[in-house]
């Protein structure tokens, strides 16, 4: 297996992972490749727009609730980690996977009380380290006041609120206005956390308006990546019996033979553009495929969470700035096919021409 390392970007036409086996071996492990490698990359990206969106601001999972399934939440929560995202809601990623979990209160535990106050305090209390006070399950400007009164009763025993929660309506003008009251209050290190139906789109608006939010949750739009649901990525055979292959079916056209991915930088250090070569065909720049398994075992240590989240936000700051916005650049990013693969793709074409006019 060769494979691209976890955490690197990529774009199309290019392979991000290579398996070289007895037909039957490689049949066999298609479909939970395919499944693994497009669900986690589909959800990373989308994690990574809202990264690019709202920089320096701390972007948390809140999927799991809409998630397609247990599992497809548990590994959104690894996919959104590993591309920037501050941690998850999810508890078990914490165990599986050494994410940060991060969240707040239930509006539930609001109403299990019969004062709005009083469930502030006992959360605070239990949680005197980090208590993010869910503001909007009855009125926000009311609650922000109840808030603003027990910070400062809570500074007498040591206990700090380190944030509050706006989950809906106008999120902009209601971060303004609770804001305006914490500061009031001299509670000016007390963070506005927001969520409710966001989407790296939200994000940049409300930070372009100026709205003084520190952090967001976003759910829904990340686990199902609402408006790319599906990432087109497959699984050909490109080579077989020591003969190269490809498909020529219309729109769905493969490069055919063991290839390899060089890129090239620019003298700032960012990503000036990639050349899809053949393996044996070396070129300049540098060689993104890397040996990941031979004869069944690994041949390198499989780097951890940690390092691909950092290999992720590496990658991330050396894309060109107009490959960092939310629409689509007018200018690709471009990948070249060497001379060599497309002779070869015209050779294999030739072939398999000759060989259907014999039958």
């Amino acid at each position: 297996v060769h494979a691209l390392p976890e955490g690197t970007v990529f774009f199309p036409d290019e392979p991000v992972l290579r398996v070289t086996a007895p037909l039957p071996q490689a049949q066999l492990v298609e479909t939970r490749l395919v499944n693994l490698i497009n669900f986690q990359t589909m959800v990373a990206s989308k994690a990574a727009r809202s990264v690019l969106a709202a920089p320096g601001r701390q972007v948390v999972d809140f999927g799991l609730r809409r998630a397609h399934g247990a599992d497809a939440g548990l590994l959104a929560a690894r996919a959104a980690y590993l591309a920037g995202f501050s941690g998850t809601a999810t508890v078990l990623a914490a165990p599986r996977f050494g994410i940060p979990v991060l969240g707040t209160m239930a509006h539930s535990f609001i109403q299990a009380h019969d004062d709005e106050a009083l469930a502030f305090e006992q959360f605070a209390r239990t949680f005197p380290d980090n208590a993010v006070l869910l503001i909007d399950t009855y009125d926000v400007e009311a609650a922000t006041r109840k808030v603003a009164a027990l910070g400062r009763r809570l500074a007498a025993d040591g206990i700090s609120i380190k944030g509050v929660r706006i989950d809906s309506g106008d999120l902009g003008c209601e971060a303004r206005r609770v804001r305006h009251v914490l500061d009031a209050a001299g509670l000016h290190d007390t963070m506005i956390f927001v969520s409710g139906d966001l989407d790296e789109y939200r994000l940049r608006e409300l930070l372009v308006d100026g709205a003084p939010v520190d952090g967001f949750g976003v759910g829904t739009s990340l686990v199902t990546s609402s408006d790319e649901p599906y990432l087109d990525t497959v699984y050909k055979l490109q080579e077989y019996a020591g003969r190269p292959r490809r498909k020529r079916s219309t729109g769905k056209e493969t490069w055919p033979g063991r290839k390899q991915v060089f890129r090239h930088y620019g003298p700032d250090g960012r990503f000036d553009c990639d050349v899809l070569a053949l393996e044996d065909d070396p070129q300049s720049g540098e060689p993104l495929l890397k040996p990941v398994m031979r004869a069944g075992r690994r041949v390198t240590p499989q780097p951890t969470l940690q390092q691909a989240r950092e290999r992720a936000a590496q990658q991330l700051a050396r894309l060109p700035d107009r490959l960092k916005a939310l629409e689509a650049s007018t200018t690709p990013y471009h990948v070249a096919i060497a001379p060599s693969l497309a002779a070869m793709a015209e050779a294999v074409d030739r072939a398999n021409e000759r060989a259907g006019a014999v039958v």
